[in-house]
């Protein structure tokens, strides 16, 4: 059987799969897999795939990028990490239910590394995008004319188009994503170049942003960080004198 789990965390996948009243894994026959689809720190992943592997049950891990428009139909992306080729030809049937495009980015924990990746790069455009708008409106530079423009030329991204285009400007700050989900990722990507001993500034000062934004706005979605990190971005262009 193939036992699929989209959860916070790669501790509380864990906890689900192992520690809760003996785990689900105490119920799984040998030759089952966990697909795990969360966006979880890959050491977690490959801990836990470490541990079945006794019990002959194989761990594939499979985080999505698309956000909720692509998920409803079904046109995910999905990043696909397992040492086990029978056990990925075992899901492949289910990803290609979930997602349009499959990736297989390597040995288990590799999807999961290839996600906090992409999301670190996704969050750094926001903070990117954010400062721009706080610079602009200091020369006169309406928010909403700068994202318009910003779309229209080289330094469009997901961010601009989607988070700002119709969420920032437009006040309704429903992407569906959390803020704290997104600051976690960013937080796996920083740990990730501490454990392979990078030197990589940026990702860690989009992290402490992010952590920052986290913790002053529980609950919120992503889309509203530049709320408390960037508090001014939104307000009226600052005239400058002559």
């Amino acid at each position: 059987g193939v036992v699929v789990t989209m959860l916070p965390t790669d501790a509380i996948v864990r906890a689900a799969i192992v520690d809760w009243d003996g785990g689900i894994a105490a119920h799984l026959a040998s030759g089952a897999v966990v697909l795990d689809m969360s966006s979880s720190n890959p050491t977690g992943t490959r801990a836990l795939a470490e541990e079945l592997a006794p019990r002959g049950i194989a761990v594939v891990d499979a985080p999505v990028s698309g956000a909720v428009a692509r998920a409803r139909t079904g046109e995910l992306s999905l990043m696909v990490g397992a040492d086990d080729e029978a056990a990925f030809e075992r899901v492949s049937p289910i990803l290609a239910v979930l997602g349009s495009r499959v990736f297989r980015t390597g040995p288990v924990g590799s999807g999961h590394a290839m996600k906090a990746l992409n999301n670190y790069l996704a969050a750094a455009a926001y903070t990117a995008t954010a400062e721009a708008l706080v610079i602009g409106r200091s020369y006169g530079l309406d928010p909403a004319t700068m994202i318009e423009i910003i779309n229209t030329s080289t330094g469009r991204s997901f961010s601009t188009e989607v988070v700002f285009g119709e969420h920032v400007v437009t006040g309704s700050f429903a992407t569906g994503f959390a803020l704290a989900l997104l600051a976690k990722d960013v937080g796996i990507a920083a740990a990730l170049a501490d454990e392979a001993s990078i030197e990589a500034p940026a990702v860690r000062l989009v992290a402490d942003q992010w952590a920052d934004a986290s913790a002053a706005l529980p609950g919120a979605d992503h889309s509203r960080a530049i709320q408390h990190v960037w508090p001014t971005a939104l307000e009226p262009a600052v005239e400058r004198e002559a």
